[in-house]
């Protein structure tokens, strides 16, 4: 069994993946970590928040989350879930994320990271 909490609106919701015949398992999640240089981040957040749904209605995404660094307010991640990897390679080839990173990457004070990782079994 396979239970995942998703946050929302403050709100800890369970999802239970334990009938794989009926809900088909997450296979990619992506974490990206942006720093971005103080001045910038109004910019940033508003930003994303008039793009979320978007990214969030993209083929294949199923979840999309932004964090933001606890001790240090210039550090936010996002963290999303998508069905493969090639929706996620399809996402990030398409001329809306090359418009999103354009604007995004001119606010950052240092290069972004990413990580594509699977879930483990276990």
């Amino acid at each position: 069994m396979l239970l995942l909490l998703i946050l929302n609106s403050n709100e800890i919701q369970p999802i239970n993946y334990n009938n794989a015949e009926k809900i088909k398992i997450i296979m990619i999640i992506r974490i990206v970590k942006l720093n971005f240089h103080e001045e910038n981040i109004d910019a940033f957040l508003e930003n994303f928040n008039s793009i979320e749904n978007k990214i969030r209605n993209s083929d294949g995404n199923r979840f999309l989350q932004l964090l933001q660094d606890k001790n240090d307010r210039c550090t936010f991640f996002t963290y999303s879930h998508w069905e493969t990897e090639q929706d996620l390679e399809n996402y990030r080839n398409s001329a809306f994320f090359d418009e999103v990173w354009r604007f995004t990457k001119k606010l950052f004070n240092k290069k972004a990271e990413a990580w594509s990782c699977k879930m483990v079994d276990g």
